[in-house]
């Protein structure tokens, strides 16, 4: 979402500055040839830093708005030995550009959540009055992420909106991610785990209708405000892989049981976003799943186009 993001910002005429740390947890090279296309800008700089570690005010000079989708991603990878990972990228990190961030006269910090936090909510769809209950380590770590922006904005006004996405997929989709597998799985005949019976379902939401939303709350979301980020209607797994079937080939699956820290289903209610932001998502599932396939067809490192 990062690389769509930029290239999304440089077509507004704005000066972006790109960080990564190109973590391990997929090839760098992926991460790479998504931004082949924003590295022939003129108005735009990658700067390899870590913001847990390295000194973060250089960045923010200059700075009028900040986007801060720097994470690390993955519900079922969260428990366990590696769970200091997310901590420092998911909890000190945020908490360290809060700290750089509050003397600044920024217009705005978008901070990316996550439908995670929500866990097995009460209701669907579900609005953000909800009280989040995570069913996993990771959305624990989103809700201390929310906690600490309002905190910053309550004690310094920094002027913080966090967003809580839904299922990002599309194009340069994470190749952890179910949409990936089960289209690698269709052209390349690898076997895919699917984690329950597959008729589990989620708010799928194209990655240019998230970019517009984040776009959007950059411009004219009020310090504070906290929006959910969705498709606009649940796709159960098995329509996925019924399309990803009739446009590629059956994916070879093997099921086996549910994994702890995954939710049964999710939706969004995104009537605060639409009444407050005038944004409404515009792209239909099979729409954005038929991009995400063409996108896979191309050979792997040219993936960024």
């Amino acid at each position: 979402m990062g690389s769509h993001l930029c290239e999304a910002c440089l077509e507004r005429g704005w000066t972006v500055v790109a960080v990564d740390s190109f973590t391990d947890y997929y090839p760098t090279e992926f991460k790479r040839a998504n931004l082949e296309r924003a590295l022939q800008h003129e108005a735009f700089r990658l700067v390899e830093a870590d913001l847990a570690i390295d000194p973060l005010e250089p960045l923010l000079d200059g700075a009028e708005v900040v986007f801060h989708l720097a994470a690390q991603p993955g519900v079922r990878a969260s428990w366990g030995q590696r769970f200091d990972v997310y901590t420092s990228s998911n909890v000190t990190a945020l908490q360290r550009l809060l700290e750089a961030a509050k003397d600044r006269p920024l217009h705005k910090l978008v901070f990316a959540s996550s439908s995670s936090i929500y866990g097995d909510a009460e209701r669907l769809p579900t609005p953000e009055d909800v009280t989040p209950l995570p069913v996993s380590p990771y959305g624990a770590t989103k809700v201390l992420g929310e906690h600490l922006c309002s905190i910053y904005q309550r004690s310094y006004g920094v002027p913080v909106a966090a967003l809580r996405y839904f299922s990002v997929y599309g194009p340069r989709q994470r190749p952890d991610m179910a949409f990936w597998r089960l289209i690698d799985s269709a052209l390349n005949g690898t076997e895919m785990t699917i984690f329950g019976d597959g008729k589990q379902t989620r708010d799928f939401t194209y990655v240019a209708d998230a970019v517009s939303a984040t776009i959007a709350a950059a411009e004219l979301a009020p310090p504070g405000a906290v929006y959910n980020v969705g498709g606009g209607s649940r796709i159960a797994l098995t329509e996925a892989i019924d399309l990803i079937s009739s446009e590629v080939a059956p994916p070879r699956l093997k099921f086996t049981g549910r994994q702890r820290g995954d939710a049964r289903d999710t939706a969004a209610d995104t009537s605060r976003i639409r009444d407050e932001l005038e944004f409404v998502p515009a792209w239909e599932f099979s729409a954005g799943l038929r991009e995400q396939i063409a996108w896979h067809r191309q050979p792997a490192l040219t993936r960024g186009s």
